[in-house]
């Protein structure tokens, strides 16, 4: 199998365009911008081993080099692919490409090299391949064996000779290294694995004791205890085991408790109100919601009396149950019920299926009311709340583990979520709307507002707007579309390129490539990069971990990384108005094609 490595894209800088608000003087161009040339990634190295090693060690390697220049791998474990070109082993510069993942781990620690002792290319070097190892090591191995694996290589005899004392301190530091990385890399993620905890307090232990034989740990053991004080409550140690040299360290809690509040406390979930038949109100709360406070979010942006209504929760078999002032939405597991439904104290909907509703033609449409820029400005907003949220850990388990509603997956569920919502929400903006001439006025609106997201480097919802407006539905509005100015047409058309699929969505990744940092990609799309290269790749090649293709997937997944970096002067001033925060946190949204559809062919009968 020959594999191609994906390649970094450098970023330059793009101004965001200007918006002067005036409807009838309002122009906004995209101009076409000069392509880069995109570089070839560094790739990270292993170093050079020798070929003069004892011949058991060779044979029993369990890993695969490979040179910089050649990419087609060995189906031998022992098999060592060289490079004609290397004229000596300092030139000659090798990666693993497979191996077992205890090898590919012991390579990797026997690499990695403590920053006094490495140059600035080799520290770039081994630490990314150190993040690839961290970022994919759960698909080739579970957190307890790489806990028991670092116990191992930590404790490992040392080896014979007058230096064993310092490569025994050497070993040691890195291995407390790569955990330090580990931690700093994956956060909350490894609050959930149960083999963490003991495995901490264990290496703790060790370090402890180690300190004694190894003075020069001290600095390692404080930084390990910065790490853990992160990680958990700590206590002071107990008196009877200080000395002058840890008189002020710390040890483990036996029942630590973490710092930071639960998942269930912290993060937001987005969840669903059927106010009708046919759609729903999307509203993201905290998972600590009780009814009455959600029935008056929805009472508000419905404009209904609050005390006419309650709340019902909906099981997966159909059956209904009244939900109390008091009682909580979300479950300890964040799991809500199957359908969640605002009605009448008669148990009648707040709204007639909306094919059947009288009062759509008397029907305000407040978005008309709002300044498109400020819209822009809280859809960015919303998006980037979400997806400064999302661990690139995310994307590893959306790709490999198949699982949907994932607990390690949330924050990525809800982005993706989110995204399919704009698009709805769009198409059922403009199909509520009966007047022609304010459906016109909503269509420019939305190209407005789409040009301006991406004027903000949030092309997830620009992509979005775009969409809706692109739907069966929407864009078989012939006589809308007729009397939208040219101007807009023309502004909608280059938009709609940023969408054209073809060359593998070449004008996408050049327009995002040339933006600055924040930014938000379009998710679907990265999500498809790695699909695709997990897909055309195998994982194992004759039971060795293709670390070649992992690489691959955790370079894509890095650029998550690279678009969360917030610069200074970035920041976007949202609106203060209750009329766009209403307007934009809860959307009303038909999800039912059918009667968008109906709705179509009611405001432009088919000729």
């Amino acid at each position: 199998m020959t594999h191609t490595f994906l390649r970094h894209t450098p970023v330059t800088l793009v101004q965001a365009e200007e918006d002067d608000y005036d409807e009838e003087d309002w122009e906004y161009c995209i101009s076409p911008e000069d392509e880069d040339e995109m570089p070839t990634f560094d790739i990270p190295h292993f170093r050079y081993i020798d070929e003069d090693e004892d011949e058991d060690e060779d044979e029993d390697d369990g890993y695969v080099l490979n040179s910089g220049s050649c990419w087609t791998c060995s189906s031998s474990e022992d098999d060592y692919l060289l490079s004609d070109s290397s004229s000596s082993a300092v030139s000659r510069r090798y990666v693993v490409v497979s191996g077992t993942p205890q090898k590919i781990l012991e390579h990797l620690l026997s690499d990695l090299r403590l920053d006094e002792l490495q140059g600035a290319t080799e520290s770039k070097e081994t630490e990314m391949l150190l993040d690839d190892f961290l970022l994919t090591y759960l698909v080739f191995m579970s957190t307890s064996e790489l806990c028991q694996a670092l116990l191992g290589h930590y404790c490992t005899k040392r080896c014979r000779g007058k230096e064993e004392g310092k490569e025994a301190l050497y070993r040691k530091r890195k291995v407390l290294h790569l955990v330090s990385q580990w931690s700093t890399l994956y956060k909350d993620f490894l609050r959930e694995e149960e083999n963490v905890k003991p495995f901490m307090k264990t290496l703790y232990r060790y370090v402890l004791e180690d300190v004694y034989e190894f003075p020069s740990l001290e600095k390692d053991l404080k930084e390990f205890q910065k790490l853990l004080r992160r990680r958990h409550t700590m206590d002071d140690y107990s008196p009877h085991q200080k000395s002058k040299a840890l008189y002020q360290q710390l040890s483990l809690k036996e029942n630590c408790v973490p710092l930071r509040a639960s998942p269930v406390e912290s993060k937001d979930v987005m969840c669903r109100v059927y106010v009708s038949c046919d759609s729903y109100l999307s509203v993201r709360v905290k998972p600590t919601v009780v009814a009455q406070e959600l029935l008056h979010i929805v009472s508000q942006r419905m404009e209904r009396c609050e005390d006419d209504m309650m709340l019902l929760a909906q099981t997966y078999s159909g059956d209904k149950r009244v939900l109390q002032p008091h009682d909580s939405i979300y479950s300890e597991s964040l799991t809500a019920p199957s359908r969640l439904i605002a009605c009448r104290r008669d148990l009648s909907e707040i709204l007639p299926p909306l094919t059947e509703c009288p009062d759509l033609g008397q029907k305000p449409v407040r978005l008309l009311g709002i300044n498109t820029w400020d819209v822009a400005v809280a859809l960015t907003n919303f998006d980037w709340n979400l997806f400064n949220s999302i661990h690139e850990q995310e994307l590893i388990f959306y790709t490999f583990s198949g699982q949907a509603s994932s607990v390690h997956t949330v924050a990525l569920e809800q982005l993706l979520q989110r995204c399919n919502e704009v698009q709805q929400w769009v198409m059922s903006e403009v199909l509520l709307c009966p007047s022609l001439s304010k459906r016109v006025q909503l269509l420019k609106k939305f190209i407005k507002i789409a040009a301006h997201c991406k004027a903000q480097r949030n092309l997830n919802s620009s992509f979005a707007i775009i969409m809706g407006l692109n739907t069966a539905a929407v864009s078989r509005l012939n006589q809308t579309w007729e009397k939208v100015p040219g101007k807009f047409k023309k502004l909608f058309s280059e938009l709609e390129l940023l969408t054209d699929p073809s060359m593998n969505h070449k004008a996408y990744r050049d327009a995002f490539k040339k933006m600055k940092p924040p930014k938000i990609p379009f998710m679907p799309l990265l999500l498809k990069d790695i699909t695709f290269i997990h897909e055309g790749n195998k994982t194992f090649h004759d039971n060795l971990v293709n670390f070649e293709k992992l690489h691959m997937i955790a370079d894509t997944v890095r650029l998550i990384r690279h678009c969360q970096t917030d610069q200074t002067g970035n920041e976007l001033s949202p609106s203060d108005s209750p009329e766009v925060r209403s307007s934009i946190h809860y959307l009303h949204i038909i999800d039912n094609q059918q009667t968008l559809f109906e709705l179509s062919h009611r405001l432009e009968p088919r000729v």
